[in-house]
């Protein structure tokens, strides 16, 4: 895995992900880590991508937050901490479908997308509220209106171009 390749936001949450599972004593940075890194991002991240689909994402946090607690906790941490088997997949199948989509860089909302595959807690989670691979991949081609991500920082400049923008539609 090369970090190079991830957005800043992304590199930002998996940062995120490693002190969390840290704090909490776990023995290795789960999907459910990097998801709720990536819903406490802002700007960036997961959130308003997860809001346009009418997700109650503190809801949301609460039940990755519930799943986070029943994953093995290490007795005397040293501080070392790997990915989880599933988590190293799961950012494998995030930078394929960047390379479909002929993104440069990887991005959060691939992530997400991703997750869903995830046997886990996360894909279980994700699923629970009602998300499926056709509602996010809609949602993304909303978002990035068929623009690829061709810039580590793609995802922080789209949030900030939208809140200086009006969306004229809303106003007919």
């Amino acid at each position: 895995m090369r970090m190079e390749k991830f957005t800043s936001s992304l590199q930002q949450a998996l940062s995120e992900a490693q002190s969390m599972a840290l704090g909490r004593d776990n023995s290795q940075i789960d999907t459910l880590h990097l998801l709720l890194a990536l819903l406490d991002q802002s700007p960036g991240g997961i959130r308003p991508l997860l809001q346009g689909l009418g997700v109650k994402t503190n809801d949301l946090k609460a039940k990755l937050n519930d799943k986070v607690s029943d994953l093995a906790k290490i007795s005397s941490p040293d501080g070392n901490l790997s990915l989880s088997p599933e988590l190293g997949r799961i950012l494998n199948l995030t930078d394929r479908l960047a390379q479909k989509r002929g993104d440069q860089y990887i991005s959060s909302e691939l992530v997400l997308l991703s997750a869903l595959e995830d046997k886990g807690g996360a894909g279980q989670v994700l699923k629970q509220i009602g998300l499926t691979q056709e509602r996010v991949e809609n949602a993304i081609d909303v978002v990035r209106q068929g623009e690829s991500v061709d810039d580590p920082n793609a995802e922080d400049n789209r949030q900030a171009l939208d809140k200086y923008t009006i969306d004229l539609t809303a106003l007919a």
